[in-house]
């Protein structure tokens, strides 16, 4: 499935001084998703937006009901099999009850392979309760259901909401009332805690704000490979 996405202020720009000498021409961005939830992830991405800017990427999503390590080896295999170069594969997968030491090695796995990952600890959700609160202390995964109601429903001003894993809604949700910008800001800052390789000690934690960067047209990388790009197929 195809969709264009917002590109940053530096990118637009290139586009517009392009523009002046040539139409410069759309620029399809290969990505490769790989979830090991089989709903709750792949629903929530393929919801952000599909047209915005001259940037089109063409989106993949594969996985389901499979563990960590599963989930970076099946990314290397797709990758590696594919006829499609892709410019971008993203491993998306949580600690949950794993053990630790296959939790970090999933994570060692994917960067010794060139495969990006958007590890949670303990849970996904916890990117979604950052969009209300810099939480900053451990939770387990049994209790981000009844935080997100709490902060949810704090927002609407009635108890109506009930967190269900496999909604199609979330994206939408959190960005009616919640803080995609400081939620951002709040895994950023967590991430900036992390020593070593010992990633499983680290709860609570998230790296899905990279990967929601890069499918904003936020990434300072990805936004000067794209640059890189246009310019060679020009």
């Amino acid at each position: 499935m195809a969709r264009t996405i917002k590109i940053d202020n530096a990118l637009q720009k290139r586009f517009a001084k392009q523009a002046k000498k040539s139409t410069p021409r759309e620029l399809v961005t290969y990505f490769l998703i790989l979830c090991e939830g089989e709903k709750t992830e792949p629903n929530y991405f393929k919801s952000f937006p599909k047209k915005v800017g001259k940037i089109i990427y063409d989106i993949e999503f594969e996985g389901g009901g499979i563990s960590t390590i599963k989930v970076v080896e099946k990314a290397i295999e797709l990758r590696d099999k594919s006829k499609q170069k892709y410019d971008r594969v993203w491993a998306v997968f949580d600690r949950d009850s794993f053990k630790a030491n296959s939790f970090n090695s999933a994570i060692l796995k994917a960067r010794a392979n060139d495969i990006k990952c958007a590890w949670s600890n303990e849970a996904f959700e916890l990117w979604y309760l950052l969009h209300f609160h810099n939480r900053v202390t451990a939770m387990n995964r049994t209790e981000y259901e009844k935080a997100i109601e709490e902060a949810v429903n704090g927002k609407l001003g009635k108890k109506t909401f009930e967190y269900k894993k496999n909604s199609t809604a979330m994206y939408a949700l959190l960005n009616k009332i919640g803080n995609q910008e400081l939620a951002i800001k709040w895994a950023r800052e967590l991430a900036a805690t992390l020593l070593g390789e010992q990633f499983a000690n680290y709860n609570p934690q998230t790296m899905v704000f990279k990967l929601v960067e890069e499918l904003n047209g936020k990434s300072e990388e990805l936004n000067a490979e794209l640059i890189n790009k246009y310019e060679q197929g020009k």
